[in-house]
């Protein structure tokens, strides 16, 4: 062999050498220079949100104007979007109208479940609220931003005040009140703004439900 070509053999056993078997596999690499590298992995292929609707209240029951998913397992055909008609009903192939107003998804999913048993052979039902539209409070009167107002998460008198730009100048601040129905009488809760902000009557700082009406004279 000859000198020049046993230099250059040497010269590369010298460089396979210095890479340790852990470099080989992940971890660091070494490289000529003593020099540790990081392997770097190769990045996770992205994962697809899953579709899905929003969050509902504990309290929630479906109502007019509620957009609803209903998927029926291995039957695309029977799977739709819906909308909630003011009649309280939505429309399903096969089984045209089904009551779906003030049931809970829960209890939807088990009436269409059972209304279609006669066309699918046990047939898997799931209900996803899209969107929620039927759920609004009202403030009126001497506000910067009067009307309806979705009630998607909990909101007090005051968050909602502050929903609608705050009070005008010439609002009479302490004869604020809710209006409200509960069992079919009508309530009228006061609400002393000029109080509540000095952090007194805080009890009147009430949660609003679904058709409260905020008067703001």
């Amino acid at each position: 062999m000859r000198v020049h070509d046993w230099r250059m053999a040497c010269a590369l056993l010298l460089i396979a050498g210095s890479i340790s078997p852990l470099a080989a596999g992940q971890g660091t690499r070494t490289v000529p220079g003593g020099v540790p590298r990081p392997v770097v992995a190769p990045a996770p292929s992205a994962v697809p949100p899953v579709a899905g609707g929003v969050a509902t209240p504990a309290d929630y029951v479906i109502g007019a104007d509620d957009v609803l998913t209903v998927v029926f397992w291995r039957d695309k055909d029977m799977s739709t979007d819906v909308v909630v008609r003011p009649d309280g009903k939505i429309t399903l192939p096969l089984l045209n109208d089904i009551d779906a107003s003030g049931s809970t998804p829960e209890q939807l999913r088990d009436r269409i479940a059972k209304a279609s048993a006669e066309f699918i052979e046990e047939p898997s039902v799931t209900i996803t609220v899209k969107q929620i539209n039927s759920r609004k409070v009202f403030i009126t009167g001497e506000v910067t931003r009067p009307g309806p107002y979705p009630l998607t998460t909990p909101t007090t008198v005051l968050q909602l005040i502050a929903m609608a730009g705050g009070l005008n100048q010439f609002a009479q601040r302490d004869e604020i009140v809710v209006m409200r129905t509960e069992n079919g009488q009508a309530l009228s809760l006061p609400f002393d703004y000029a109080a509540v902000a000095k952090r007194k009557k805080l009890q009147q700082n009430v949660l609003l439900k679904p058709g409260d009406v905020v008067l703001v004279p």
